[in-house]
């Protein structure tokens, strides 16, 4: 049976901290926008600030819609599954933004992360504002064995200097514009502090 809560507590954080993969979900306005889901699982790049906050770190790839999404309308979901354990599925609904590289608060904001999270092709920081915190039983959701995290993605962007990944998002056709034609990632792409 499902609850909800007023925050999230020291149990809530426990569970969301343990778990090696979450996902985002947002939508633009418009009936036929297309909603994004997307999965994150690079760790260290979750922190909850507070029993309301949590911010993760965007890094570079082939769209910007959640970016898209936020700065349109704030709307966000972030799920969570047990794969292992009690079955649980646990959303945090909330209101949004990006805080770019060139935002006075990105630096600070960057602090609350695991230092060997930052690396290359860091876009923005997601700041996420709980408005609605739920779980539900997750009795369909398998079990998975977490083994390791994919180091692709990392590798191929700690290999681009500043000025080629700054190239890299200017020619990506859904990073400075959303597939539905919403202002994206601000480009040029700002150098970071």
């Amino acid at each position: 049976m499902g609850k909800s809560y007023d925050r999230i507590d020291a149990r809530l954080r426990s569970f969301i901290e343990a778990q090696p993969i979450f996902f985002t979900a947002t939508a633009p306005r418009s009936d036929d926008g297309h909603v994004n889901l997307s999965p994150k699982g690079r760790s260290g790049t979750l922190a909850v600030l507070d029993e309301l906050t949590l911010a993760y770190l965007d890094f570079g790839g082939s769209h910007a819609e959640t970016i898209a999404h936020l700065r349109e309308n704030g709307r966000i979901t972030l799920m969570w599954c047990a794969f292992t354990g009690p079955p649980t599925v646990l959303r945090v609904h909330g209101r949004g933004e990006p805080v770019f590289r060139d935002d006075p608060r990105f630096a600070d904001l960057l602090g609350h992360f695991e230092p060997t999270a930052d690396g290359g092709g860091l876009r923005a920081i997601i700041l996420v504002r709980a408005e609605r915190i739920s779980d539900s039983c997750g009795f369909a959701v398998p079990y998975l064995e977490y083994r390791a995290d994919r180091p692709l993605h990392a590798d191929y962007f700690g290999r681009k200097s500043e000025p080629e990944f700054a190239e890299y998002c200017a020619k990506k056709e859904f990073v400075g514009v959303s597939v539905d034609g919403l202002p994206a990632l601000p480009l040029p792409l700002p150098p970071r502090p």
